[in-house]
């Protein structure tokens, strides 16, 4: 047997070769041959995470969160558009559902905070309302 450290891709690896001889016929000699193991791929880098925008709530208005975290599929209402309690504001997609975001109160869209497909975490400002 003889020993032999291979190195791979920067991996070591130590493998063992054993000769092998034909004792019928001492002339033809014939070598076993070990495959070194495969290394597992390096794992991929996290991605950094987006760094959250500051989010400007004009003073006095009531800001509206998402609730859990998903995809705006349609946004129902623009800045400047007066609003009724229980008025859907913005279809909000999580889990393959569709959940309608509600205005809490009367009043007016002071601002909005999110566009149509984005993604969104949970308390993220949607939508500002005065």
């Amino acid at each position: 047997m003889k020993n032999y450290l291979i190195r791979v891709n920067g991996n070591e690896y130590e493998v063992e070769v054993e000769e092998i001889s034909n004792s019928k016929n001492n002339s033809a000699a014939s070598s076993k041959i070990v495959e070194a193991p495969k290394p597992n791929p390096a794992p991929k880098a996290a991605p950094k995470p987006q760094p959250k925008q500051e989010v400007n709530i004009p003073q006095g208005a009531e800001s509206i969160e998402a609730p859990m975290p998903g995809t705006i599929l349609s946004i129902n209402v623009n800045e400047g558009d007066e609003v009724k309690a229980g008025e859907v504001l913005l279809i909000l997609e999580a889990m393959k559902m569709e959940n309608e975001i509600l205005s809490p109160r009367d009043g007016k869209v002071a601002a909005m905070h999110t566009e149509k497909g984005a993604s969104v975490s949970t308390g993220d400002k949607l939508v500002s309302i005065e």
